[in-house]
This record gives structure tokens, sequence and C-alpha cells, in this order.
């Protein structure tokens, strides 16, 4: 793959030559490569991030401890993964770019891994936890980061003009919140009345979202193209300039403040979700009061995911104008202290659903900013750094990135598991009173915590000041060279 650089070949085939020609970002490049396909690539992801440990301990009856340790362990692979896919990215040499071609190997094998946790062929306690712990690193540690560290680094290679990455970063994370909208709105009422705890129709399920998966993957792979790659290539050649060495990239991001703080802003904004995410639907049934709504865990914690939802489409029509009026930054702190807000409204709520449900609401909305410039300030940051070093370090810097976010579900899930222990049992009426304690502050105060925490940190962002004139100065170094 990375040394497919021969006229004709795979690479300009029907099948893998892409169908975006147009020197800017069109609508159909917006809609098919950064919202449609990424939805589908993750949408596996986001019913895993609400629904995996529930899964684990409801229908497969595995032990908490066994839970908490495979998940801390495997974060260490998949951090390593992350980092290797990131290298090889910064390598591959092709006429479909460095990214791309990633991509569409994910159709196969991101589809494939994100099944294999529902066959479990085993009845004994000892092989399912042996199945469980491979095929979970073949989807978290292999198949998730080939295909979250290059989707990531399609945003800052697709295009040089800062707008319109804003615009793509925001479908992007678009995407990704609408499967995690799938995961806590719809999949609920799937659960609770459909579903259940029957191994077979939780295969059948996810057996219909794997092949959707590997349809939408191919979509993102034919309409997105390299712009900032294509910059590398010489004329009537494919080859592209050699990557720094991995030492080189390291000192280049290291030694850059905003490339640390940027990255420090999205490990406390996405590891807090996390753990928000993998204990909601333990909230719903177990904290909060379902009997306005019939009693129902799984419609009150649809409501509750409605309640978010909907601010958070909402202020996808407003925040990449606001945020080119604005900048990045203010628009970002202005989100974060409105979330800290809500969340606090939420947590004074108690088991009350409707305090709940308003304090969702208000969070969610103040961190629509973040989750949607997110990629678009980290590109920022990456051409910042290549006006200071002259070297791209999107692999690194995107390999990081995802190993931030994949590894986020996993090192928050073995962390609430710990925090939950013996004294949660799946099989009660009702949970006690720690147990309630423990679910409602992985809920709601860890998140809210780390919202404040981000409001200070993202002050210091300042990098959007200078950056049209050092994009410039790029272009010009380019042009003489």
């Amino acid at each position: 793959m990375s040394n497919q650089t021969e006229k004709g070949g795979f690479w300009r085939s029907p099948l893998a030559s892409s169908a975006i020609k147009s020197a800017d970002v069109k609508m159909p490049e917006m809609l098919m490569g950064y919202l449609i396909g990424p939805f589908g690539a993750l949408l596996s992801s986001g019913i895993f991030t609400s629904f995996l440990n529930k899964y684990f301990t409801d229908v497969l009856l595995l032990d908490t401890s066994f839970l908490s340790a495979l998940q801390l362990v495997s974060t260490l692979l998949i951090v390593a993964a992350n980092l290797i896919v990131g290298q090889l990215i910064e390598r591959t040499k092709c006429l479909a770019g460095k990214a791309r071609p990633w991509v569409l190997l994910s159709a196969l094998t991101l589809s494939i891994a994100s099944l294999l946790m529902f066959i479990v062929p085993f009845q004994s306690e000892m092989a399912k936890m042996v199945w469980i712990a491979i095929a979970y690193n073949l989807y978290y540690a292999v198949a998730y980061p080939i295909y979250n560290t290059a989707n990531s680094t399609l945003v800052p290679v697709s295009t040089r003009n800062s707008q319109q990455r804003s615009t793509l970063a925001s479908f992007t994370n678009i995407a990704g919140l609408g499967v995690m909208g799938v995961g806590s709105m719809i999949f609920p009422i799937l659960v609770s009345n459909v579903m259940g705890n029957s191994q077979r129709m939780w295969f059948l399920v996810m057996l219909a979202i794997a092949i959707f998966s590997g349809l939408t993957i191919y979509l993102q792979y034919k309409f997105t193209r390299e712009r900032v790659t294509e910059e590398s290539m010489t004329s009537g050649n494919v080859e592209q300039n050699a990557a720094p060495p991995l030492g080189q990239q390291l000192k280049a991001v290291a030694s850059e403040k905003w490339w640390w703080i940027t990255i420090l802003f999205y490990m406390d904004f996405q590891w807090a979700g996390a753990m928000k995410n993998g204990s909601m639907s333990y909230f719903c049934q177990w904290v909060v009061d379902a009997t306005p709504l019939g009693g129902d865990w799984g419609v009150a914690q649809t409501l509750l995911s409605v309640m978010g939802a909907i601010p958070m489409a909402v202020a996808a029509l407003f925040v990449v104008p606001l945020a080119n009026k604005f900048g990045k930054r203010n628009l970002c702190f202005a989100g974060m202290v409105l979330g800290v807000v809500g969340g606090v409204i939420a947590g004074l709520g108690g088991s009350n659903i409707v305090p709940v449900a308003i304090g969702v609401a208000l969070k969610c909305l103040g961190s629509s900013p973040a989750c949607y410039l997110i990629l678009a300030m980290l590109a920022d940051v990456i051409d910042h750094i290549e006006f200071k070093s002259g070297i791209r370090t999107d692999g690194l810097t995107m390999s990081i990135y995802s190993s931030l976010m994949v590894a986020s579900t996993p090192i928050m899930n073995a962390v609430f598991m710990a925090m939950l222990g013996s004294g949660y049992d799946a099989a009660a009426t009702a949970q006690t009173a720690a147990v309630q304690s423990t679910i409602t502050v992985s809920y709601i105060w860890v998140e809210t915590i780390a919202f404040a925490v981000d409001a200070l940190l993202v002050l210091f962002f300042t990098v959007e000041k200078n950056l049209p004139a050092e994009q410039a100065a790029i272009a010009e170094r380019k042009k003489q060279e």
C-alpha cells in the first residue's frame, strides 16, 4: 500500500480513484466524506460507548473485575497501535494520498472486528473471557486505530483553507455526535424492549450495523481528497517527500505550547465525556426516577439523549459562523462556562428527571463548540508547527489524538467498573445508596469539573491570531522550493 506509485494500477482504477476533482471543498465532499462516511464507520463505537459494558455484565454475565483489568491492560495496546498507525500514514506514498488508503482498508477490518464480540461461541466462563479479550483488542487495538487515525488526518490534509477546515471538522464531529445519539437514544429502546439479554438478538443487530459500516466507509474513501498531501507531490510523479524522522516530529510538537494546550484540552474533554457516556444507561436505570415516563429506563435515557441532541443539532448551524466571527478560542471558552452551569443544575436535580434534563441540555449546548472545532484547532496548530519547523506532523498529531479518543472509552469504563466494584448487582431491583452516588458522580460531576478545567485551558489557545500570515509564508516557501 505504501509503495503503490506506478502509473495506472489499482489507485487509478474506477474502484479506487477519488470522485472529488474540485480544488475547493464542496457539498458532496462534505456530506459523503465527512458526515455519512464517518457516521457509518463510528456507529458501532457509539453503541459500544453506551452499551458495551452493559452487554458484558448483563448478557454475557462477565465479572466486573475482569472487565476493569481487560480495559486497562488493553489501553497500552491501543495507544501503541495508534502511534504505529500514525507513522505508517506519514510514510504512505500513493496516488490516493497518505490517509485515504487506510480508510479504504478499514471498510473491511472495522466492520469485521465490530462483530466478533457478539459471536462468543462458548459457554465456559474462562473461554468467554479469552474470546472477549481477543475480540475486544482486535477492535480497539487494531481496526479502530487504523480507521480513526486516518479519518482524523483527513481534516488537516484536505485543504489549507481554515474556514473550510472548520466546516469539515464540524461535519466530522456531527457524525461522531450522531452515532452517540443513536447509541443513547434509539439503542436504549431496542435493548429494553426488543434485544434484552438475548445474545442472538445482539448479534443480528450488530451484523446489520457492520454491513452498513463497510459500505459507508467506502463512500467516505471515494468522496475525499488530500489537497495538502498533493502539494508535496512533484509534477508528473506521485512520490511524496520523505517523512521526517519520528524524533524530529516529536521535537517539533513537544516544543510547541499550543500543541500541548490543545492536546490536554481534548484529553480532559474526551475522557470526561467517556465516563459520562459509559455510565449513562446505569444512571437512567438505577438513579433517575422514570415513573413519569411509565417506569421504562430506556425511555428515560432516550429523553435525556434527545434533550442533549437537540441543542447540539441547533448549535451545528451556528458554531462555524460564530467561530469565524469571534474565534475558536472565545467560542469554546463561552461554551465550557455554559456547560459548567448546566452540570451544576443537573447535579442538584438528583433523581428528578426535569432538572436533570434541563441541565443535560445546557451542558450539551456548551460542549458543542469544542466538539465541532477540535479537529480544526489541531489543524491550525499543525500549520503553525509547519511554519516554525518546516515539517508536517499530521500523522503523529492525529495518532495521539486518536489514541486519546480510542483509549478514553476503555480507560474510563475500567475506572467506572472499578468504582462500582462488588456493590453492583445486575439482578437486583434497586442499587444501594453508595452505588447510586457513584453512578451520579460518574454521569454528571466528572464532566462538569472537566469543563471548568477546559475553560481555563482554552484561554491560552491564541494560535489563530497570526495563522493567515503563517499560511501565506508556507505557500511562498513552497513556491520558491
